[in-house]
């Protein structure tokens, strides 16, 4: 499997972890009977902050994922991953870490680490469509 493929397996299995435990967490608190089962905030504010931060690392995932795996998959589709496979890992590692800081902390110097690393991931991405761009005038 080339390193392109891999990464998006990968970052789907990191967006579906974090999907888990919000659920794993919210059963718990319903099996304990501390919630109601359709009590619950989708932001998860209302559980905790942690909760918050769980459900927002979450939705970045969801958020980036479709072009992160609509150029992956098209350079799978059009036999391109020369230009995703050196830096497809780098985007996963990005995004894991970006999800790490924020589940840990909302400091401003987390939040200024978390900007710089989305913005590594948007760069990227970026960087691929210049690139998948320049193919159709070559």
């Amino acid at each position: 499997m080339s390193p392109s493929a891999l990464a998006l397996v990968g970052y789907v299995a990191w967006t579906i972890l974090l999907a888990s435990t919000i659920v794993f967490y919210r059963t718990a608190l319903v099996l304990k009977k501390e919630r109601a089962a359709n009590d619950f905030l989708p932001s998860g504010e209302d559980v905790s902050p942690f909760s918050n931060r769980l459900c927002r690392a979450q939705a970045n995932c969801f958020e980036n994922l479709p072009a992160f795996a609509a150029l992956i998959l098209l350079a799978l589709a059009t036999g391109h991953t020369d230009i995703t496979d050196p830096l497809a890992r780098w985007v996963l590692v990005a995004r894991v870490a970006q999800s790490t800081v924020h589940l840990i902390s909302t400091s401003e110097m987390a939040v200024s680490l978390r900007a710089l690393l989305l913005l590594v991931q948007l760069g990227v991405e970026a960087y691929w469509v210049v690139q998948f761009g320049l193919l159709g005038f070559a």
